[in-house]
């Protein structure tokens, strides 16, 4: 079994929030494909990069997980790359971890 976490920015560049549409759109398609999802949205969770020696930037994300018994690894590819396009960003965290439930 395959847990598969994808973290998505709250905001735009320079703090615009991202339409509310996009992330009940990704809900539908996963809960579609997968029959399910787990969605981390109550208290979005902070992620920080340093982008020089003296400059760190904060980014707000919500974290999307669905669990299924086959990793495809073109499909999460080419999902992610979607939803790049649509948040509008560079690169969008789409992680799988191998677990075993209990």
């Amino acid at each position: 079994m395959h847990l598969i976490q994808i973290l998505l920015p709250l905001f735009y560049y320079e703090r615009q929030p991202l339409p509310s549409e996009e992330y009940r759109r990704v809900r539908e398609e996963l809960t579609t494909r997968f029959g399910g999802l787990a969605a981390y949205t109550r208290a979005p969770a902070e992620g920080l990069s340093k982008e020089g020696p003296h400059e760190t930037t904060r980014d707000e994300i919500v974290v999307y997980e669905v669990m299924t018994d086959e990793l495809d690894k073109e499909w999460w590819g080419a999902y992610r790359e979607t939803l790049e396009a649509r948040f509008h960003q560079e690169n969008i965290v789409v992680r799988a971890s191998l677990i075993q439930t209990l």
